[in-house]
């Protein structure tokens, strides 16, 4: 396949990286905004000039083969060169330019991203961002985003990390939920209703917040640190929450604070192979410089 490879044109490069990402025709069709029948057509053509099988067809989609998997690599490194080259030639030194995903925590996303990508998009007008806030691990390798912050540096794959801030949480309850059960000592919380993550749903040991607490099972339980919050708003019980989301929770104490605290950190995971697009360096380090001043800002509130 070596020498087939190198003859390859990068429309055939993209086919394949359609569907390989989604897992199916159809997806890689809508990423490509192509009919279906037609990419599938696509697809075997490749095969058959490579001489091998790229992917093994089930109901359940398309899994890449070996033979897929060394040309993804293939694939992912001429995907990145020629998106660093579009960087070079739109001259991307005079402003952050083009559409980037980032994934995060859904913490992260609804309470720190917000604000500090509005900025930057406000010194670069010509930037469109997409921010992905989903409650599990994202897969940069299928470009489900251009990069992503994490609450663990990853251990695998070829991705490069950098810590970007430390953040801190507490027990908080509402006001009018205090009011009616005072709490004034740890061991009273195992007595109160706990709100938390749905303990399957938990894809990441830092996020697994109730058992720090020695407490009982959560009560209340959503993968979404929003509904979580909200819950907590509404009187419903104790939330483990971040301090910078208060400032957006008026409603919400924190509880005991000089008895129980968290303090967790942010990581910007990005791709290794991304190191050579200058456009998607530039916007890590806007990351890098205002996340932390963003949190700091919040918790001091």
């Amino acid at each position: 396949m070596g020498c087939a490879v190198a003859e390859l044109k990068w429309d055939d490069m993209r086919v394949f990286l359609a569907v390989a990402r989604a897992e199916s025709l159809s997806g890689g069709a809508r990423a490509l905004r192509l009919d279906p029948a037609t990419l599938g057509r696509r697809v075997s053509r490749l095969e058959d000039a490579l001489g091998a099988v790229l992917f093994v067809k089930s109901p359940q989609g398309y899994a890449l083969t070996s033979a897929g998997e060394r040309l993804m690599s293939r694939a992912v490194e001429v995907e990145t060169a020629i998106r660093g080259a579009r960087d070079d030639a739109s001259g991307t030194q005079e402003g952050l330019t083009g559409q980037i995903r980032i994934g995060a925590p859904d913490g992260c996303a609804n309470y720190l991203l917000p604000q500090v990508c509005s900025a930057i998009c406000a010194e670069n007008p010509g930037l469109e961002v997409q921010i992905v806030a989903l409650p599990r691990v994202f897969n940069l390798s299928k470009r489900e985003a251009d990069m992503a912050i994490t609450v663990s540096p990853p251990s695998t794959g070829r991705l490069t990390s950098q810590h970007l801030t430390e953040y801190h949480l507490h027990l908080m309850a509402s006001r009018e939920y205090l009011r009616a059960h005072p709490i004034t000592a740890l061991d009273q919380v195992k007595d109160h209703p706990v709100i938390g993550y749905i303990p399957d749903l938990i894809f990441d040991a830092e996020l697994d917040y109730v058992s720090e607490i020695g407490g009982p099972r959560a009560a209340l339980a959503s993968n979404s640190v929003s509904v979580q919050i909200n819950w907590a708003r509404s009187g419903a019980g104790l939330v483990i929450g971040h301090d910078f989301a208060r400032p957006f929770a008026p409603e919400l104490e924190r509880v005991l604070p000089d008895q129980f605290s968290l303090k967790r950190s942010f990581y910007l995971v990005r791709h290794a192979d991304d190191r050579n697009i200058p456009r998607l360096g530039r916007f890590a380090a806007e990351l890098v410089a205002r996340v932390p001043s963003e949190v700091a800002r919040l918790e001091a509130r």
